[in-house]
């Protein structure tokens, strides 16, 4: 089977930290997981990342660092998972939220909030997915969808280098625009990042644009547009995946409509 999405787990590692009493070693918290989702099979268990490691238990740690972020968990010692009371109120809510889904709701906008913002999430899981050459072929592939012509992704990436470049059509003029893809998960950006890539762009480029999944802190954003400085265009993971909503890039879209009863005006007029 597919390997069950980071946001999809949140509850389930919540759920095995109750069970454990508040809290428990990763190996325990291991086996308990791969215990919830019982429809994997050993090739998934056994499936290493790029770096060795082993892919299962590696995104276990990924959702652990998310739900960390969130305030849903904390560490109190090293070696140690624990839930907070954030954490144990997200499960009383999960079980609500399971219950009222089970009866017919007749408020479909907020229906359709909350599906709009678990797509989006798991779209975010897709690209978390890729390699980081994957990446940037995708970057290129969400600027050409946006208008950008002749781009090109570089035989070679180095932090602080260049990952692809092109150009954007302006009327009867073009800029040469470059940019950078950090598939990161968990660490924002910083301004040494955005400096390094300034740099590499300097002189050469009208614009620089930067990919990350994750987001930027906010010194890289006051950093990314400086008086007499190439600027460089910032789009964390939440931009990304607006964008490829928009454009339909990886996404098939079918419009819904809402109907509401306006009788009494009918009557009325």
């Amino acid at each position: 089977m597919t390997m069950p999405g980071q946001t999809e787990m949140e509850v389930p590692l919540l759920q095995v930290l109750v069970s454990l009493g508040g809290k428990g070693k990763p190996q325990e918290i291991y086996q308990l997981m791969t215990e919830k989702f019982s429809s994997l099979t050993q090739d998934d268990l056994e499936e290493k990342i790029d770096s060795g490691g082993n892919k299962w238990t590696n995104r276990i740690q990924w959702v652990r660092m998310k739900l960390i972020k969130k305030g849903d968990m904390h560490n109190p010692q090293r070696g140690v998972w624990e839930i907070t009371n954030q954490g144990r109120n997200r499960i009383n809510s999960a079980n609500v939220t399971w219950e009222v889904t089970q009866r017919p709701s007749t408020n479909l906008v907020e229906l359709y909030d909350t599906y709009e913002e678990e797509f989006k999430a798991q779209l975010l899981e897709k690209l978390y997915e890729l390699t980081p050459r994957q990446f940037e072929e995708f970057g290129k592939k969400l600027l050409q969808a946006y208008g950008f012509i002749n781009l090109s992704v570089t035989k070679t990436s180095k932090d602080g280098g260049i990952d692809g470049f092109g150009k954007l059509k302006i009327g009867l003029a073009s800029m040469n625009v470059a940019f950078q893809c950090k598939r990161w998960q968990g660490n924002n950006v910083g301004s040494k990042e955005i400096q390094q890539f300034r740099g590499a762009i300097q002189g050469k480029y009208e614009q620089g644009i930067f990919f990350a999944t994750s987001d930027f802190t906010e010194t890289a954003r006051d950093l990314s547009f400086q008086q007499g400085a190439v600027p460089i265009v910032l789009l964390n993971g939440d931009s990304i995946v607006q964008m490829m909503i928009e454009k339909g890039l990886g996404v098939l879209r079918k419009p819904l409509y809402l109907y509401y009863e306006k009788f009494d005006d009918f009557m009325d007029s």
